[in-house]
């Protein structure tokens, strides 16, 4: 099978594509950069420079390809220019769903997030709980109708499409806002741990790289809608499991919860002045989403795509050693990753 993967070369992406190749697939990956492709390429993957808004480009390479696994997109929770979110996350997922339509590829697996479920009335909510009313992110926002507009489109073509929904993945290799948040304490940089009673589910990024193959590979999974991750947390216990696996101390003082909110409104209106991101990516946009987080029931996936989670305590004892080598240079030039897709 020849599998065409967009954002292969992102934290998640390049889990996804080893492990397609490891599987004996044929992979071709579509990047923006190919100066960031070369980890791909000595995977034995085939790369095409292109964008998930070129339709062009989109339709030529997909050509001669069974199965599209999407998973570019725009994730942060502070862009400067935000209209980013819109033209990736909605208009790119457009063009790539489309484009596969007309490609006729056999297999649509695309990678979402859980924020699309906004806060639901459900605790823990699962695949069919109705979204909440509420979109803690523009991110989330923007992925949300992403999501919607992917469903539609397969609907009124008969696209065999499976969407996850992964929890927060972590793992070596992540310099978004979750493997920030584990650097920053074991380096020491935040004054606070925050939102101790908040709970999310988290998954390892090779647990979600499984689910995807799975997805990829099960004709039962068309149609089928997953959410991803199994072990839920709090965030006192996150933050004492990081210290603990670090060997380092957390900040003796803890700001509550209010104090935090208002301070992230305060950090965002800077952020604009300063035209830089918010001190320690305390946006908006993140504070309430972290205050809120989300419990869900991810046991779907064990059932229908036959996948064991791993303990995400070896999941942070993985990215801490990753980040303790990188700092220290004992890493290759070239193996600092980027998340950015």
């Amino acid at each position: 099978m020849r599998v065409y993967v967009t954002g292969a070369t992102g934290f998640i992406g390049r889990h996804v594509v080893q492990r397609l190749c490891r599987a004996g697939f044929e992979v071709r990956c579509l990047v923006r950069n190919i100066d960031k492709a070369k980890i791909l390429i000595d995977l034995g993957a085939e790369v095409v420079q292109g964008d998930v808004t070129n339709r062009a480009t989109l339709a030529g390479s997909m050509q001669g390809c069974e199965a599209v696994v999407h998973l570019a997109n725009v994730y942060s929770m502070w862009l400067l220019k935000g209209d980013e979110f819109e033209r990736v996350n909605i208009t790119g997922t457009r063009s790539v769903v489309e484009c596969a339509c007309d490609a006729g590829i056999e297999k649509f697996v695309y990678v979402s997030t859980v924020a699309v479920y906004g806060v639901p009335e459900e605790r823990p909510f699962t695949e069919t709980s109705a979204p909440g009313k509420r979109m803690l992110s523009r991110y989330a926002r923007s992925k949300a109708e992403g999501n919607r507009i992917a469903w539609q489109v397969a609907s009124e073509r008969n696209l065999p499409l499976v969407v996850l929904y992964p929890g927060i993945v972590l793992g070596a290799g992540d310099d978004k806002a979750s493997g920030q948040y584990i650097q920053d304490i074991i380096f020491r940089r935040v004054p606070s741990t925050i939102f101790h009673s908040s709970k999310a589910v988290y998954v390892y990024v090779e647990d979600l790289a499984e689910c995807i193959y799975q997805a990829l590979v099960r004709p039962e999974a068309a149609g089928q809608r997953y959410l991803i991750g199994r072990e839920c947390l709090d965030g006192k216990s996150y933050a004492q499991m990081i210290s603990s696996v670090a060997g380092v101390k957390l900040p003796w003082f803890h700001f509550p919860d209010p104090i935090v909110i208002l301070a992230s409104y305060l950090f965002s209106a800077i952020a604009r002045v300063l035209r830089r991101s918010p001190w320690w990516g305390l946006s908006v946009d993140a504070a309430w989403t972290l205050s809120k987080g989300f419990v869900f029931d991810g046991r779907k996936a064990e059932r229908e795509l036959g996948v064991s989670y791993v303990p995400i305590r070896l999941a942070l004892e993985e990215a801490v050693r990753f980040y303790r080598e990188r700092a220290s240079g004992r890493l290759p030039g070239n193996s600092n990753p980027s998340q950015h897709q």
